[in-house]
């Protein structure tokens, strides 16, 4: 079954069981709604491919983002550095979608690995041996030999491959090669996998991962480390942009989740770029006093940048509100709940001889841009610089209109 963002479709109640109801009320990927002989699933902004007990779910995304593409924002969105290698850009979209692409560029992170040459280092091993190499383990021989020494108990450190660095990527390919359709994908993983050390059960990768750390040595097994944080943790829809652990158990993507991402990286890196930084102090944000005020969330927008010195007080500092929406607004007005959330944002941010904050949105057919400007009886209240980044590019490509804008914001703050 296919199911398009914000559409519906019946699903038979035969066809899900009390387990698959579970799974995707507990994953929020579709509303499900029940009637009299058939189930209503409806979806939101989370794409990729769920294995259900007897049917495959594909929930598409209403921006089209091509393959070659989607790669780039992900990888993008984790702080990576993009490829431009041709083998990585010719990946096809098969059946699994979008979810097809983490096991693909884990594939293509080891392959790389394993043309440059596993790393090596020295091991601790345990072993009986007939010769003492290494240290004996006093313990083990008195207690499993009773003091004979025609077999001896010894701990060795051996130079080999089987460090957490392989360890953990020959567990992810295995895992990977579980969980795609795509034979050929499959043959790939499972053929990779076997130049790996495989002495490492799959549950226990995770936290090896968590506890190991890159240095100079290591930094090259960075990215496929990130591709196997996400095929190890099942790459949930709110765990596939999140470092640090996985609960989902199915390879989905929240579209919302990485434009956000994506915006927020782009913003932070053009603010650096021109003296300013990203804003995240909470003496920086604006707050609701009151009877209940105190326990009500801060407005906050997804990025707020500052323009002035670190120590320099809130009330004087320059502030340019960045917030991203997955929406098409080159096609249809911004909406009326978020005029009056960027509003809310000129309002307590900026100075008002500069009331500007900006959406930024994808747009599938190229660069965009329009202004909004709000007017009352005392004069300008505020205007929204409504951009549309060209989904089509390569991130640093498509952020080129954010870039302008933030460094033509920062230029007319100096002069003021």
């Amino acid at each position: 079954m296919t199911l398009d963002e914000y559409k519906s479709g019946k699903v038979p109640k035969s066809d899900l069981s009390s387990a698959d109801l579970r799974r995707l009320r507990q994953l929020k990927a579709v509303g499900v709604v029940e009637r009299q002989d058939h189930y209503v699933l409806t979806a939101r902004t989370i794409t990729g491919v769920l294995e259900l007990s007897r049917i495959r779910l594909v929930l598409r995304p209403k921006f089209p983002i091509a393959g070659n593409r989607l790669i780039d924002w992900l990888s993008y969105a984790n702080g990576q550095n993009s490829t431009t290698d041709e083998e990585l850009r010719n990946w096809p979209l098969g059946k699994d979608g979008y979810a097809g692409l983490v096991p693909a560029a884990l594939l293509y992170e080891c392959r790389l690995l394993l043309r440059r040459g596993l790393r090596r280092d020295y091991v601790r091993r345990q072993r009986v041996d007939t010769t003492l190499r290494g240290r004996l383990n006093v313990e083990a021989q008195a207690t499993r030999c009773f003091g004979a020494v025609d077999q001896l108990h010894v701990r060795t450190f051996e130079y080999e491959d089987g460090g957490w660095e392989n360890l953990v990527c020959g567990a992810a390919l295995a895992a990977a090669a579980g969980q795609v359709s795509d034979s050929l994908l499959r043959h790939q993983l499972v053929a990779t996998a076997a130049d790996f050390p495989a002495t490492l059960r799959i549950p226990d990768a995770l936290p090896l991962l968590a506890r190991g750390r890159h240095s100079v040595l290591n930094d090259h097994y960075r990215p496929a480390h990130a591709w196997a944080r996400m095929v190890l943790g099942g790459g949930g829809p709110n765990d596939l942009l999140n470092p640090y652990g996985f609960g989902a158990q199915g390879l989905l993507l929240k579209l919302d989740d990485l434009w956000e991402s994506v915006v927020q990286r782009m913003a932070a890196e053009a603010a650096a770029a021109v003296g300013g930084r990203w804003a995240q102090d909470a003496g920086h944000h604006i707050r609701t006093h009151g009877r209940h005020g105190s326990s009500t969330p801060p407005f906050r927008p997804d990025v707020l940048l500052s323009f002035a010195p670190p120590a320099a007080p809130p009330e004087s500092t320059p502030y340019l509100a960045v917030d991203a929406k997955y929406k098409n607004y080159a096609k249809k007005n911004v909406s009326r709940e978020d005029r009056h959330q960027l509003l809310t944002y000129i309002a307590g941010y900026t100075d008002p001889g500069n009331p500007l904050a900006l959406v930024v949105h994808p747009d599938p057919k190229g660069p965009s841009d329009h202004q909004l400007e709000f007017r009352g009886p005392r004069g300008l209240v505020g205007r929204i610089l409504v951009l549309g980044l060209d989904t089509r590019s390569d991130p640093r490509t498509a952020a080129e209109p954010l870039r302008k804008a933030i460094a033509d914001f920062a230029a007319s703050v100096a002069t003021i």
